[in-house]
Parts: C-alpha cells; structure tokens; sequence
C-alpha cells in the first residue's frame, strides 16, 4: 500500500513593521534620487520658446547628461557639453531663483552677430526652422546685435552686460568665452535672452528637456502670482476644465 502525502502550502512569513517601513523609505530615496540628478519636472511658464515650447507644457528634463563630470563616476556616465542647436534648461544669471529654457545658439569660441533678425555663427548663416518671429517691427538692437549700442534696446539689457559685451567683440562679432554659452528664445522678437543678460555659465545648466509629459492651455501671467489664493483657485480651475483645456495632441512630444 502507497501512503499518499498531502500537499501542504508552506505559510508565507508576514512582513514585519520594520521591513514595510524599509520598503516605503527605499522607494522614497529611490525617487529623490532620479529626480535630483535623472530628471526633473518643469512647466513652461512663457512664450519665449513658442512654437517649440508653449506656455503651460510639462516637461521632463535630462540632469544627468549635463552634470558636472564627476571625479569618479565621470567615466560611466553619459555626460556631453551642451551643443549648439540643444535646448537648455538653467538658472537664470541675471535672477539666481529663476529657472529659464532656451536654446543654445553659441558655444566657446563662436563668433556671433545678428543681421536683420538672421543670426550667423562664425560668419556662417543659419538655417533656424524653429525659429518663429511673431512681431513685425524692427528693433535695432535685438535684430542687428550687438552691433548697435545696448542704450537702444527696448528692453533694457542688465547693467553690468554692456560692459562685459566689449571684452569680448572682434570685429563686430561677439565671441563666447571657455565655460559659457550664448542662449535665445525660439520666439526671437519676444525673448529676453543673452542678448540682455550675458552668456550662460555652464555650471547654471541644470539638463536638457526631453519631452511634454502634459500640457495645459495657460495664461502667461499665471507663473506670476504667487499668492495662496491664487494658486487655490488655478487647482480648482484645472481640476474642472482638465479634459477640455489639455492639449493632448503635444503629449509625450520630443522636444528639439
């Protein structure tokens, strides 16, 4: 006779309170991590990017590629110098709170000028098909720049850019010194970029967008109030129009 044994499910060991918590802080330092040094979230909060980047869009942006080159790790890690053409993300170095998004036009050692609104890069004419020009006037100072003095800008240039301008034009080009870039909105008549504040230090990069994650159809004063009820009463107004006021056709859109 064949004694059968009965098939008995080995009881699971419950998980003790020690160990959830562990669990809950892992996938908290987990997050911190990627989003202090992967990517991180920013909204768009003016038109000086259109049509590229629209007022209201939700990006994702690339930190680590842009990082300062770690003595140790720099080798293992994707890291590259911004290109000409890349979009950047940065703090801003006229207003050190303020985070700003525009596109590298210059790297070191270019020589840069504008003619009638057209920009040239080493006495070379570039082919821009992102560039979008909304206004019709001209201004001599931000479309024949800096050939023409900063004291005829419309909008007034930092105090100390003029100055710092001078060092560094040859021959009616301004030339990006070693450790900055030269910055412009694609929007180039409605942009307050390098034309007004300086070249970029490297170490403002903060990283690259990648894509629109969302995007929601935004008044371009919103960024600027800052009050509790206001910022109450925009939750409220997204919450009730989120599914007519998203822009879903630019979501998950590469940006380039």
């Amino acid at each position: 006779m064949l004694n059968r044994t009965e098939n008995k499910t080995e009881p699971q060991p419950k998980e003790t309170f020690s160990e959830g918590i562990l669990g809950i802080a892992s996938v908290l330092v987990s997050g911190l991590f990627i989003i202090t040094f992967i990517i991180q979230a920013f909204e768009i909060p003016s038109r000086s990017m259109e049509l590229t980047l629209l007022v209201g869009d939700h990006v994702f942006v690339d930190r680590l590629t842009a990082a300062p080159i770690s003595k140790y790790l720099g080798p293992l890690l994707p890291y590259r110098h911004m290109h000409r053409r890349d979009i950047a993300v940065f703090i801003s170095p006229a207003q050190h709170e303020l985070h700003l998004v525009k596109r590298i036009v210059g790297v070191p050692g270019d020589r840069i000028h504008l003619k009638n609104g057209e920009l040239f890069v080493n006495g070379v004419k570039q082919d821009e098909p992102y560039v979008y020009h909304v206004l019709q006037d001209y201004d001599p100072y931000r479309d024949d720049f800096p050939s023409v003095s900063p004291e005829m800008a419309r909008s007034s240039p930092t105090m100390e850019w003029p100055i710092v301008m001078q060092q560094h034009m040859q021959g009616g080009d301004l030339v990006v010194p070693e450790g900055s870039y030269f910055a412009m909105g694609d929007s180039r008549d409605n942009s307050y970029d390098s034309r007004y504040w300086g070249f970029v230090p490297e170490e403002n990069i903060i990283g690259r967008p990648l894509f629109i994650y969302w995007s929601f159809d935004t008044p371009e004063s919103q960024y600027e109030r800052t009050a509790w009820s206001d910022r109450v009463v925009y939750v409220f107004h997204v919450a009730l129009h989120f599914f007519d006021q998203t822009r879903w056709r630019r979501m998950l859109h590469p940006v380039r």
